[in-house]
């Protein structure tokens, strides 16, 4: 056989539980869902970083935000760090990107490396999106979702039978959800579910936690809703009533968004039938993150619970995956690389030596990896920012427990707060709480289990040399951008949003 075509598709912020796969209680995916049926699904995939550009970074790198330099949106990846699509290129393969990039500050950086590319500016637009290319900014008519896809077919259609790398990187469902007309009947009579944890307090929590602006409640606004918050559902006692007013609207806005990309994976699955390539091509489905719809009242992302740390991943290869196939085995999105280079013939040892991450292929073969990570390593850099308030925290999580310690520092990341905070930790049993309610880390009962995770975290961050923070003299990454006046710019723009809250 010759060597497998890959497609990756990513999309924006799509959260595992609003994927029927998945079990969604909110809608239904039925193209994705193919990717399943026929493929794999993937219950333990994680982000190392939960937000947009460092996902990416660490995706196409194989490395964390301290190696690849990308800590938050507000930072540059450093190009010395390669990418696996340049060693696809240097091995022969045909390769193009198509939709969101977003590295770099404001997202303008370009990408490197591939035959073709076309990337909207920064976040992008729903409608009629202007898009960049080395000719320049061209307007596209017509609705995001659609567009990406059919630039990605007609790329497929220009390959002369050599082997390809197809990067499909959709904009939605990120905010602000602006739906096509195509979809907007659906979602319409205000009956979608509230989960659970909808109207959580949140007593347990961290005071870091506990203060974040990422609650339906009170933190999302007219912008997001397209409407003005009726009168009747103003003040502090109406905002049970207003939260579940927003919920409605936001969530029928989001799943109306994902219908749309629901649809369009189902033209692109549609056409590698109609050329031939099914049988010889990897297609992943995934999103840079996770996000909350309601869970804890929030929305957004960020933190290191499960709504806002599963990537969700469908794997399709007849040549390799057994249809129907499930894995709980845990995986970062710093494995990503070097999967992609193993499927293709390439040992990331030799051709990414920078990669912090390792092939999962035996997995996606059904096979069991006996020195396989027996946890996930996450950090989230972007301390304080000024519109969600989110704290700088890392932990640790197993299959049964997650231990997260808020240091309380933006140890000089653009964007970041200069607040520092007293540390705080927090520890969730999940087989007990798999809904992360109850926060046991001073509880005596869970000491051992303590101990024992913060000797794993240790271990972790000694893996992948990420110093732990230990005080304000710990040694802070270079982060970009290194260049002085655009460090200048972004702090004149978070100090004029703080000033405006």
């Amino acid at each position: 056989m010759s060597r497998p075509n890959i497609i990756f598709i990513m999309s924006d912020d799509h959260a595992a539980q609003a994927i029927s796969a998945y079990g969604s209680r909110v809608n239904v995916t039925p193209h994705l869902d193919r990717i399943a049926d026929e493929g794999m699904r993937l219950d333990a995939v994680y982000c190392t970083n939960s937000i947009c550009s460092p996902s990416r970074a660490s995706i196409l790198t194989g490395t964390y935000s301290h190696v690849n330099g990308v800590s938050s949106i507000w930072t540059e990846m450093d190009y010395r760090v390669p990418t696996f699509t340049e060693v696809l290129g240097r091995a022969g393969y045909r390769t193009a990107m198509f939709g969101k990039w977003h590295l770099g500050e404001h997202g303008t950086s370009l990408p490197r490396g591939f035959d073709a590319w076309k990337i909207f500016p920064g976040q992008g637009e729903y409608v009629d999106p202007p898009m960049i290319d080395e000719s320049g900014t061209e307007i596209m008519p017509g609705y995001a979702t659609d567009v990406i896809t059919d630039l990605s077919m007609d790329w497929i259609d220009s390959v002369d039978g050599e082997p390809f790398c197809l990067m499909v990187h959709h904009k939605a469902p990120h905010r602000p959800w602006v739906p096509d007309e195509k979809h907007s009947h659906l979602y319409a009579d205000g009956e979608i579910p509230e989960p659970a944890t909808f109207f959580d307090d949140n007593a347990s929590r961290s005071k870091a936690v506990r203060g974040v602006h990422m609650t339906i409640a009170d933190d999302m606004g007219a912008d997001d809703l397209k409407t003005e918050i009726p009168e009747h559902l103003r003040g502090d006692e109406n905002r049970a009533a207003r939260m579940s007013w927003k919920y409605q609207i936001y969530m029928r806005d989001y799943l109306q968004c994902i219908q749309s990309i629901d649809d369009n994976v189902g033209r692109l699955l549609d056409h590698l039938d109609e050329r031939g390539l099914t049988e010889n091509t990897l297609v992943v489905y995934t999103s840079d993150q996770g996000f909350f719809l309601g869970d804890h009242g929030w929305f957004d992302k960020r933190l290191m619970f499960d709504q806002s740390l599963q990537m969700p991943m469908l794997v399709r290869w007849p040549a390799e995956i057994e249809p129907g196939s499930r894995s709980e085995a845990i995986i970062t999105n710093v494995d990503f690389a070097a999967t992609f280079l193993d499927i293709c013939g390439i040992d990331a040892a030799d051709e990414l030596p920078t990669s912090q991450g390792r092939s999962f292929r035996p997995i996606l073969r059904g096979e069991t990896i006996e020195d396989w990570a027996d946890a996930a390593y996450y950090r989230y850099w972007e301390h304080d920012d000024p519109i969600h308030s989110a704290p700088a925290h890392y932990g640790i999580r197993t299959a049964d427990h997650k231990l997260i310690y808020y240091y309380g520092a933006g140890l000089g990341v653009p964007g970041a707060s200069g607040a520092v905070f007293d540390p705080e930790w927090e520890l969730y049993d999940l087989r007990a709480d798999p809904e992360e309610c109850r926060n046991v880390a001073d509880d005596p009962a869970y000491a051992e289990v303590r101990s024992a995770l913060e000797a794993k975290l240790a271990e972790y961050q000694k893996r992948y040399a990420d110093e732990p923070y230990a005080g304000p003299e710990t040694p802070r990454p270079a982060w970009g951008p290194h260049d002085a006046a655009a460090v200048e710019r972004v702090g004149a723009l978070f100090a004029r949003i703080r000033a405006e809250r």
